[in-house]
């Protein structure tokens, strides 16, 4: 088991995916400068899993209980014309569960720009949570509802980390499909390549959040 950080010591940025390619791309992006600390957890697929890992992690683990969360990996796109390697942004996350609140993402700004910086596609609106993986004629009904890209865990995760002590949280997503690009598997066509070397490269943008949230507040 990791060691606790000391109390005093910088706050690790922990991030959240759920499957191993995810964590495999996550771990193996460069980072622009010093590498900042980080805790990369699989949490496995689904709201549950994410939420049996997530807890722990932030009561026992290397993250401390003021440790920035992010969200990251793949999600499928919902709006007509986006196309997999896009990136996804949530302003806000919503579960699936009907009396489900949404989780604000308020500090989204450094996000952007980072992104905008690397000439990335990017894409900001509602991120939905679901229980299972969705196709055809539910994706259409969660995007006529307002969301513009859906996922298994983001939600859960958000949601368990705000419930574990006030902190920023974020969702930062790579499309591996969309409507008009639906795939079968993960890194057998192109577009799933596209979407994994496309989330490698994201990881020098959650660092730069993570640096941006020690900044003094003007």
């Amino acid at each position: 088991m990791p060691r606790p950080a000391p109390a005093d010591a910088e706050p690790p940025l922990l991030i959240a995916c759920a499957l191993g390619i995810e964590r495999w791309a996550l771990r193996g992006g460069k980072a622009d400068g010093p590498r900042p600390p980080v805790v990369t957890l699989r949490t496995g697929m689904g709201p549950q899993a994410a939420e049996r890992a997530l807890d722990p992690a932030l009561r026992e683990g290397a993250a401390t209980a003021r440790s920035p969360v992010v969200a990251s990996g793949f999600c499928a796109g919902l709006a007509p014309g986006m196309r997999p390697g896009d990136v996804v942004v949530a302003e806000a996350t919503r579960d699936h569960r009907p009396e489900a609140h949404d989780v604000v993402c308020r500090d989204n700004g450094p996000l952007l720009a980072a992104l905008d910086r690397r000439g990335l596609t990017v894409h900001t609106g509602l991120l939905r949570g679901s229980d299972h993986i969705v196709h055809g004629a539910e994706r259409a009904a969660l995007h006529a509802a307002g969301a513009i890209a859906v996922d298994m865990e983001s939600a859960a995760t958000l949601r368990a980390a705000q419930r574990a002590g006030p902190r920023p949280v974020a969702a930062v997503r790579v499309v591996v499909d969309a409507p008009e690009h639906e795939l079968v598997r993960i890194g057998t066509v192109r577009g799933g390549i596209s979407a994994f070397r496309v989330l490698r490269s994201v990881l020098p943008v959650l660092f730069e959040w993570h640096r941006s949230l020690l900044l003094p507040r003007r």
